[in-house]
């Protein structure tokens, strides 16, 4: 036991060996540990890296974080001037719009201001600002990411895009960017709908499908939309016994009737889409 608190106790200075750190020394340390943060913007830097971990929750928040500060490293004010070419600066604010669900309405407003700055960072060369050419490739990118037609995103880049010439306000490439976003949720839906219909097979009733459509054309014709989320709140408002009565109705012939294959489905559904989108005047 003697050796045991012999080995706990630290050995003090010698005499004579200088002169003791002053009492409070360590206290100090910290404190100026805790200003240089400060000074440095590094506690801001890591709350709001923190928040966007929060309102992306994505599955590997450290691979996340990894490519966050990369981001954030590149897109300073000393790195603005040696800014990649297009591509990646595309990539980069892609990157940026799908951090966030777009019913976060918060967080995906502030990852499209920070998309609409990298497209807009042109370096030496080019005025700063968004162009209608890189407004429209981001946008066709967008739509590349979810199962919606081609048809179907042509026709809505054509109702939402600018000019190649023209600059994009930050307005009308939010609600771009929105819209596309929101079309991949609803084409998602839909695909998910299909499937019930479908019972897992290739195909549906056509009779059962032509019913779920107007019924679905039904509701989004019952208000007026101002924004484009709205579109999935009229359809998540599809009633299941109304919806239940439309496909007994459809099934009351018990003649076999056409079929309908999912790449159908999908086009018509997202058709009446686009056509409640208001165009970009």
């Amino acid at each position: 036991m003697a050796a045991y608190e012999k080995r706990r106790a630290a050995p003090g200075p010698a005499a004579g060996s200088g002169p003791a750190e002053p009492a409070g020394s360590a206290s100090g340390q910290l404190e100026s540990e805790a200003e240089f943060l400060l000074r440095a913007g590094v506690t801001a830097m890591v709350r709001e890296a923190l928040l966007k971990v929060l309102e992306a929750r994505p599955e590997e928040p450290v691979s996340f974080l990894a490519d966050y500060f990369e981001r954030l490293v590149l897109g300073s004010p000393e790195a603005a001037a040696e800014l990649p070419g297009p591509p990646q600066r595309l990539a980069r604010a892609l990157w940026y719009v799908r951090l966030a669900h777009h019913s976060h309405r918060t967080a995906f407003d502030s990852n499209a201001g920070a998309a609409y700055e990298v497209l807009g960072a042109g370096g030496r060369r080019r005025r700063a600002g968004v162009d209608g050419r890189l407004y429209s490739e981001l946008l066709r990118r967008i739509c590349q990411l979810g199962p919606a037609p081609a048809e179907a995103a042509a026709a809505l880049l054509g109702r939402v895009r600018c000019r190649d010439h023209e600059a994009v306000p930050f307005d009308v490439f939010r609600y771009g960017v929105l819209t596309c976003c929101v079309l991949l949720e609803f084409a998602a839906k839909a695909e998910a709908l299909f499937g019930v219909l479908a019972g897992g097979s290739g195909a549906a009733d056509g009779r059962v499908c032509q019913a779920v459509l107007q019924a679905l054309e039904d509701a989004l014709a019952t208000s007026h939309f101002c924004v484009p989320g709205r579109f999935l709140e009229a359809g998540s408002k599809l009633r299941p016994d109304g919806l239940a009565l439309a496909m007994d109705r459809a099934l009351q012939e018990r003649k076999l009737g056409p079929s309908m294959s999912r790449e159908e489905f999908l086009r018509k559904a997202t058709a009446l889409f686009v056509e409640k989108v208001k165009p970009v005047e």
